[in-house]
C-alpha cells in the first residue's frame, strides 16, 4: 500500500485493521515507500532502487521517464 488520500487511509485502516503506527508509513510517504501485505503480517518498506539501471528504465511507471526514453530511442 502506497501513500493514500485521508479518505481512502482511514476507510482503508479500518478494513485492514492498519495501526496508527503503521498509517504513518503511508501518510505523506515518499516514492518507493509504503506497506507491504502478506498474510497478516504488515511490513513497512523503503526501496531506493536506483534510477541509473536499465532494468529501471524498463519498469518505471513514470509517464515522463517513459516519454523521454521513447524520444531518445527514437
Amino acid at each position: 500500500m502506497l501513500n493514500q488520500a485521508a479518505g481512502d487511509r482511514a476507510i482503508l485502516a479500518k478494513q485492514l485493521n492498519i495501526s496508527p503506527h503503521q498509517l504513518s508509513y503511508v501518510t505523506h510517504s515518499g516514492e518507493g515507500e509504503g506497506l507491504l501485505f502478506f498474510g497478516n503480517v504488515i511490513l513497512p518498506f523503503v526501496d531506493r532502487f536506483p534510477t541509473d539501471l536499465e532494468l529501471y528504465k524498463i519498469m518505471t511507471t513514470k509517464l515522463t521517464e517513459v516519454r523521454k526514453r521513447e524520444v531518445d530511442n527514437g
